[in-house]
């Protein structure tokens, strides 16, 4: 039975906040890591360590949810692809399955092995397109880890913290020092979905 493809289900992202809330930051306390007069941003929480949550940062993200799309759309040319092509393999195998009845059994062998052959080379084909389409996800994962790593820098310097931690292998933690949402925020009002943009090869 020849593979489908799932997609990835991918949420919305949040939008930056009114740049008139950084008057918040003007009554906050001093961040620890921070020189002194020096206070943070509005949205960086403070703390000497932060947390992240990687793969809800690219999810909810504008990049994540236009990769999500293309790797959607992949994936549904490919299954119907996929569809198609068993449909015809089935007509065949139908074909040959009749034509047995008035063939000497040597020459039916030679068609059925060359069937099969002309199956497991289908297959292969097919699942290399599949690994392909995985691959898109894997790669847009990295691109976007890379490009996102100086927006992370930035927040963890505005912040005063010593490093940014994955939630997920955090056995405690305060709420207040997850800074996922304010991430996505400031990847999507950076890089937005990740296209370039259209004067840019002008």
């Amino acid at each position: 039975m020849l593979k489908h493809v799932t997609a990835f289900v991918m949420s919305g992202a949040v939008l930056l906040g009114a740049a008139s809330d950084l008057a918040w930051a003007q009554s906050a306390p001093f961040a620890p890591g921070l020189p002194q007069g020096q206070r943070p941003q509005f949205g960086v929480p403070l703390s000497g360590v932060l947390t992240l949550r990687s793969d809800v940062m690219f999810n909810e993200s504008a990049f994540g949810r236009r990769v999500a799309q293309e790797i959607e759309a992949e994936g549904a040319v490919l299954t119907a692809e996929n569809r198609r092509i068993e449909a015809e393999l089935r007509a065949e195998e139908q074909e040959l399955t009749e034509r047995r009845k008035s063939m000497a059994p040597d020459d039916f062998r030679r068609l059925a092995d060359a069937f099969d052959q002309k199956v497991q080379e289908i297959r292969r084909v097919q699942d290399t397109k599949l690994e392909e389409i995985n691959r898109m996800g894997e790669d847009a994962r990295r691109e976007f880890l890379a490009v996102s790593l100086p927006i992370l820098q930035e927040i963890m310097r505005e912040a005063g913290a010593g490093a940014i931690l994955e939630k997920s292998s955090v056995l405690l933690s305060a709420e207040a020092a997850d800074i996922t949402q304010l991430a996505v925020q400031r990847v999507d009002a950076i890089l937005g979905d990740g296209r370039p943009s259209e004067d840019s090869g002008k």
